[in-house]
């Protein structure tokens, strides 16, 4: 797993993990927004982009994300949120301040993350039979991203992506597949901020149900204007939050 791009000249490091389908190039206005003040890594996630032919789990792609990151904030969205969340509680010394976007820390029930886990080997065979292309309209008109527009979208660079790689993301990285860490989020020490949009009820919930979880150094913010995709929806004002928090919670 490698960085696409680093940008900024701010001291202030912070290592951005995207979702699923997506790129280290897909972040938008919302990075060029904090690039202004911060130094941005950007990565390719497992399967993605430049990291198309790793194969990891979310354990795994953890390990290799702090290998790439070291020490510094790391900024997850969704799939991204979930390495992130991996990493900080695997290896907290590599986590300086942690900012989930639309993220879980898992599906509890046994048998939920069993269909879940199905669902997704399902949906990585259609993807293999139809395509990236059909995939992608298929997946961007679902609900969860009817606030996204065509530009925020970044279609055209989720379509670099392969079959194959996004497939072996849904296998091993997928929601069905990832050990819940509710029980250990506790252990979690760092600052950490907790985003999602008005617009998203599930993952503004789960969102302040993590928040109970992790105890007084963790700060929920709802995005207005914003569902799942909050930081593509309403990318300044995520952007303006995100900022405002990390000077409240400055690095050591």
């Amino acid at each position: 797993m490698g960085p696409t791009a680093t940008t900024g000249d701010g001291a202030d490091r912070l290592v951005l993990v995207h979702g699923f389908t997506q790129t280290g190039r897909c972040w938008g206005p919302f990075a060029d927004d904090l690039s202004r003040d911060h130094r941005l890594v950007l990565v390719d996630a497992p399967g993605h982009g430049g990291s198309a032919d790793v194969r990891a789990d979310l354990r795994e792609g953890a390990h290799l994300l702090g290998a790439t990151g070291g020490r510094a904030t790391y900024v997850g969205y969704s799939m991204g949120g979930r390495l992130a969340l991996h990493l900080a509680v695997e290896r907290p010394d590599l986590v300086a301040r942690l900012v989930l976007i639309g993220a879980t820390a898992g599906i509890e029930d046994p048998a939920e993350r069993a269909a879940r886990r199905r669902a997704d080997e399902a949906l990585a065979g259609h993807l293999l039979e139809v395509g990236v292309g059909p995939f992608l309209d298929e997946w961007l008109a679902q609900p969860l991203f009817a606030g996204l527009t065509a530009e925020a979208a970044c279609r055209a660079e989720r379509l670099a992506n392969g079959a194959e790689g996004l497939a072996s993301s849904l296998r091993l990285a997928g929601t069905g597949t990832q050990e819940p860490l509710w029980d250990r989020l506790a252990t979690i020490e760092a600052p950490v901020l907790l985003l999602a949009g008005v617009d998203d009820p599930k993952f503004s919930a789960i969102a302040g149900r993590m928040a109970r979880a992790i105890g007084p150094n963790a700060t929920v913010a709802l995005v207005p204007r914003a569902g799942h995709s909050a930081h593509l929806e309403s990318p300044l004002d995520t952007a303006s939050i995100v900022r405002r928090w990390l000077r409240a919670h400055p690095t050591p």
